[in-house]
């Protein structure tokens, strides 16, 4: 391109706890351009867009705005210097009305009062170039959530907006609100607005957004022309293929795959839940390693908390062990055997401040009640146990929990789990920020509990490792099972294709 760009950042290099979440990542955007930023969970994405906004400070790599180098103290100076940014969790107030949440911040005054005229009328313009008929009066929580991200746009765009970042705004809306977000989009870029679209949607991706960059493990793997990029090979930058160094695993030859005339374990029909899932027919086996594949937003991970109660459906039927079961929570899922671990390991899963014996033994608390203690003693004997058995490292059970490896703290949160004894054991992204040598651990174990039974539900970012440990390949692409696969009968190309749904590969 021959203009500047209007924003610039050059090695940024952003480190959180020891882990490194930004690693020497060059980005720019240009002037009139919508430009997406791509990659899995933990790739990077949002402490980039975070460090951009003020919202966080790079340890090492400079910023410029129109080639000047800035530093923001916060989102405000950011937003002052006309970055405006609008998050998927929408940042408004509810409590207020839809002209107050636009002019929050900015109310026109008189005479040292709020306007509430004036400031009616320049909301009731900032909706109208949304196309959002609403009365401005209306509390903002009265409004669909998809109606209140549309308010958070125009919000953004009311403003003297140079930079505009999108974070997953198309999530909530139906596709004629999407149509319109993109006509204003165009509209932006037309006034030489730069916005970056942040989007899991590769159809929207590539039908709105002029340059690609993808992050990898915080690395930037690259800066791609759209038109030049063929889906396909998209997916592949995202995902990478480091896992193809790792040991084969033997598991599917130590459990056969497949019904087999086995009784379905847990067998779902129409089970689906609005803007996470759509109806979904699922079928787990006794003793079956089930693997997952797709990308981030297709909705693996909304299933896999479906099953387990984390998530409420609204249609469809559950069946566990031929009983009908609706679950309003995961300790009713773990009641009937099902047991979930979270994608979000150091959020959602371990508790740093807790010692590795308190950990493992949480669930087991947690199931029993805390007015029933579990005695000292049976708790030292049960975490000796699990660390022997999953080889924790270092064997220190009262040991703090955050200071693990990656690989070690997932062997605890494996081993709180099958404290519990659970029938159905569901996985989400289990070996994620590990190193090589903890993957392999964590699949030759995933691989010895279905051969001795145990049905185990696998999802990952990582198709290699799909193929290699599944005895059949669940594919989900837009919130939807697309193909179920046999992976002795497919290639890691065809199944790359099925994901990315390359032209001519449905």
């Amino acid at each position: 391109m021959d203009v500047a760009p209007i924003v610039e950042v050059l090695g940024a290099h952003l480190r959180f706890t020891g882990d490194v979440a930004l690693d020497d990542v060059d980005f720019r955007m240009f002037p009139g351009e919508v430009h997406s930023l791509m990659g899995e969970n933990g790739a990077g994405k949002s402490t980039l867009i975070k460090a951009m906004t003020g919202a966080l400070r790079l340890d090492a790599g400079t910023m410029r705005l129109d080639g000047k180098v800035v530093s923001f103290s916060g989102p405000a100076a950011a937003l002052h210097a006309g970055i405006s940014t609008v998050y998927q969790e929408v940042d408004l107030l509810p409590n207020l009305s839809v002209a107050e949440n636009i002019m929050l911040g900015r109310e026109p005054r008189r005479f040292g009062h709020i306007d509430w005229a004036l400031m009616r009328s320049e909301a009731v313009k900032a909706l109208a170039v949304m196309g959002i008929d609403v009365d401005p009066r209306s509390p903002l929580s009265s409004h669909s959530l998809a109606t209140q991200q549309l308010v958070a746009i125009a919000r953004a765009i009311s403003r003297d907006v140079r930079v505009l970042i999108l974070d997953e705004p198309t999530s909530s809306l139906d596709q004629d609100e999407v149509s319109e977000l993109f006509r204003i989009i165009r509209e932006l870029k037309a006034r030489g607005v730069a916005i970056l679209f942040v989007s899991h949607f590769l159809e929207q991706v590539y039908e709105i957004c002029d340059r690609i960059t993808v992050l990898r493990n915080g690395k930037l793997i690259g800066e791609y022309k759209t038109t030049e990029m063929l889906r396909i090979d998209l997916v592949q930058k995202m995902l990478g293929s480091d896992s193809a160094n790792l040991t084969v695993i033997e598991a599917r030859e130590q459990s056969p795959a497949g019904p087999g005339g086995r009784k379905a374990v847990v067998a779902a029909r129409g089970l689906g839940r609005r803007g996470a899932t759509l109806p979904t027919d699922l079928d787990i086996f006794e003793g079956e390693l089930l693997g997952v594949a797709g990308l981030l937003g297709s909705g693996r991970s909304e299933l896999a908390r479906l099953l387990s109660g984390v998530d409420i459906s609204d249609t469809g039927v559950l069946t566990v062990h031929g009983r009908r079961r609706h679950f309003r929570q995961p300790r009713q899922a773990l009641r009937e055997g099902i047991a979930y671990s979270t994608e979000s390991r150091k959020v959602e899963g371990i508790v740093a401040e807790l010692s590795v014996r308190e950990n493992i033994t949480l669930a087991l608390q947690a199931d029993r009640g805390w007015i029933r203690r579990i005695p000292r003693a049976r708790q030292d004997e049960l975490s000796v146990s699990w660390i022997e058995a999953l080889d924790i490292r270092p064997a220190d059970a009262e040991r703090r929990a955050g200071v693990l490896s990656g690989g070690n703290q997932q062997k605890v949160l494996l081993a709180r789990l099958l404290a519990l004894a659970p029938r159905v054991l569901i996985l989400d992204e289990p070996t994620r920020g590990i190193d090589i040598g903890a993957k392999v651990e964590i699949q030759r174990l995933i691989g010895d509990l279905a051969a001795n039974g145990m049905s185990v539900v696998f999802i990952s970012a990582e198709l290699e490792e799909v193929l290699r440990v599944g005895h059949r390949i669940l594919v989900l692409r837009d919130r939807e099972i697309v193909a179920v696969l046999d992976p002795d009968a497919v290639t890691f190309e065809m199944l790359l294709a099925i994901v990315a749904k390359a032209d001519g590969d449905d």
